[in-house]
């Protein structure tokens, strides 16, 4: 199970370097020229994707510490796909707006958006229960 995780925040990982190198690449787009609103939604595509990517970098290596292995370790792995994914979508969603006139596809910038706050909310529950065996741990001796 171990083996399987770190490959998961590895690829967590990857996800999230590409998501930065795509912000970059957007935030740019978006800061020379074009329409305001159209340079806006790329800057925030943009700015969604590298906040987002540097997020799961730390919330892999959260998840990597001693503290978490076990179940907060997992809530960790679930926050990582959980910001990539939502992340992305909603991003995506965004751009397609921009290069194609239309939706990505129905209630994909909610679902992205959803999966992102899922993710923040998995994030919170590995600190809590990360915080709590931290407790009993002290407790004991």
């Amino acid at each position: 199970m171990a083996r399987n995780r770190t490959l998961l925040l590895t690829v967590c990982c990857a996800l999230a370097g590409l998501m930065g190198a795509a912000g970059t690449a957007l935030w740019a787009a978006g800061s020379h020229g074009g329409e305001p609103a159209t340079a806006a939604r790329l800057a925030l595509a943009g700015q969604f994707l590298a906040i987002h990517g540097a997020a799961i970098i730390a919330c892999a290596a959260w998840s990597l510490t001693p503290v978490n292995a076990g179940r907060t370790g997992t809530f960790g792995l679930a926050a990582c796909a959980g910001l990539a994914f939502g992340a992305s979508l909603f991003a995506a969603d965004i751009v397609w707006r921009v290069w194609a006139g239309d939706r990505l596809f129905a209630y994909a910038a909610p679902l992205g958006g959803f999966s992102v706050m899922a993710g923040w909310l998995s994030l919170a529950a590995s600190g809590l229960t990360a915080a709590c065996s931290l407790k009993s741990i002290v407790n004991r001796h």
